[in-house]
């Protein structure tokens, strides 16, 4: 990720307490580009992955119809 991750505004997912802590947070990139940046919650200084707005549509859409469900 070229941008700090400052600029960032991270959510915590709602179920880490429910996972031991091992979960990942996500948000906007705040550019205003519509990019959407994840990290592990327990590691927020290792690598980040920044998705454009049309993969990370994909992605939700995909979860909202069990495309990932085991």
């Amino acid at each position: 990720m070229s941008e700090p991750q400052s600029t960032v505004a991270w959510h915590i997912s709602t179920k880490s307490n429910d996972n031991g802590g091992n979960c990942v947070e996500a948000g906007p990139v705040l550019d205003g580009s519509g990019r959407v940046a994840v990290r592990h919650s327990k590691a927020p200084d290792a690598a980040v992955i920044v998705y454009t707005r049309e993969e990370w549509d994909a992605f939700v859409g995909g979860v909202k119809e069990g495309e990932f469900d085991f």
